[in-house]
């Protein structure tokens, strides 16, 4: 691990020199080879999803794990993405001069060695070792065992590229040792990991915010509300319910929890009902829901649930202010959405939830950095600093400052 690690901290300084434009030549050409690769991917993928049938994960599971030829094009898409974005590293965020004459500038700089350790989407190894590249970091990924094989050949396939252009595979590797013991290991060693990003389950969050000594940028689960307010186009609002929850089950940014206005709960419920069991989704309720649709009935522990499947929580709640309350109690900090055509209200939600994203009239399934216009992103920050919410190429940098002097010198 040591000899590794010592490898990919020196290549750091190699990936730190590279030109914006010799990136973005090198991120096509890795592009161009999962194209070329696509068939010899989805063959060792399909190993993967044999092992993920053998083991009865979830369908949920299995969506995120699948790779076809339209998926393998997507990533090579997010790799042509990421490599147009404008340069993060050497940009010049402040300066000035002091009053005895020296010129300070505060200049973007690369993060370093990046551990990402992740579960289940094979794609967030080309997506997140784009966004290091571009932004001129090392990325150590370990993805989930379910993925092994998947994660390997789009490494070896992006390896392949760097060592065409003369540069260390090291720049974008695998965790040799991708155990339990491999990732406690990893996650100690700041004299040569800079920061460590965990995305996954609960579980996994816990375990390394609890032991590491490297910093960490946590994506923690996505426990995301919609709440349709009292003066909501009732349209508008059971379309985007319908969107947060059912067009992908098995995502962070999925909606868990529907939050109704008592004022419009008998009118609206019976409407959504009606819509959600035309998608087969299992619905749980407060006692006031269950009063007014037969439904089974929601628990504080279901309300602190991440699904991640077909399954809502409603709960009928007394204005925003009891709206704001609950998901400040049971939200993870993602992703929080409100429905109404009031603008107070609205402006009072937007500014009161305290979360890295929050939306008007608009489905939460939007909180992506592909949508936010990062190209991909590593992750979905719940962390307050140094990142939040879709964590793009200028989250992946950090700064120094650069003092130009004329022989002054401290009196």
């Amino acid at each position: 691990m040591v000899d590794f690690l010592k490898s990919a901290k020196e290549s750091s300084r190699v990936i730190s020199q590279l030109s914006g434009s010799e990136k973005s030549k090198i991120l096509n050409k890795m592009a161009d080879a999962l194209i070329q690769h696509s068939e010899a991917i989805i063959r060792e993928n399909s190993k993967d999803l044999d092992y993920a049938k053998e083991n009865n994960l979830s369908s949920a599971m299995v969506d995120r794990l699948l790779l076809d030829q339209k998926r393998v094009e997507a990533m090579a898409l997010s790799l042509r993405e990421i490599a147009s974005l404008r340069e993060p590293v050497g940009r010049v965020l402040d300066g000035w001069v002091n009053d005895i004459g020296l010129k300070i500038e505060k200049v973007s700089v690369p993060i370093g060695v990046i551990g990402i350790i992740y579960e289940s989407r094979p794609n967030v190894t080309s997506d997140t070792a784009g966004l290091c590249f571009k932004s001129g970091n090392v990325a150590i990924l370990k993805g989930g065992k379910e993925a092994e094989n998947s994660n390997k050949i789009i490494a070896l396939v992006l390896q392949s590229v760097l060592e065409d252009n003369n540069l260390p595979k090291e720049i974008i590797s695998l965790l040799p040792d991708s155990s339990r013991e491999g990732v406690a290991n990893l996650i100690k060693q700041d004299m040569f990991v800079d920061l460590i990003i965990p995305r996954g389950g609960e579980g996994l969050i816990r375990y390394v915010n609890s032991n590491a000594t490297v910093p960490v940028v946590k994506h923690d689960k996505g426990l995301c509300h919609t709440y349709i307010d009292g003066d909501a186009d009732f349209e508008k609002a059971i379309d985007i319910a319908i969107n947060a929850k059912t067009q992908r089950v098995g995502v962070c940014n999925a909606m868990e929890t529907l939050l109704v206005d008592y004022k419009i709960a008998d009118e609206i419920l019976p409407l959504l009902k009606a819509r959600f069991d035309e998608v087969g989704t299992e619905m749980k309720g407060c006692g006031t829901t269950q009063s007014i649709v037969e439904i089974e009935k929601a628990t504080d522990e279901d309300f602190n649930t991440e699904y991640l499947a077909n399954i809502l929580n409603i709960k009928v709640v007394n204005g925003v202010f009891e709206a704001i309350n609950h998901i400040g109690r049971f939200g993870s900090g993602h992703s929080e959405a409100i429905v109404t055509e009031n603008y107070t209200t609205a402006e009072q939600f937007l500014n009161e939830v305290d979360a890295s994203s929050v939306y008007l009239n608009a489905s939460t399934r939007f909180t992506d950095g592909a949508v936010f216009g990062f190209g991909a992103e590593v992750g979905i920050s719940t962390n307050k600093l140094h990142a939040r919410g879709p964590m793009g190429i200028d989250d992946l940098t950090t700064y120094k400052y650069k003092i130009y002097g004329n022989g002054q010198i401290k009196e």
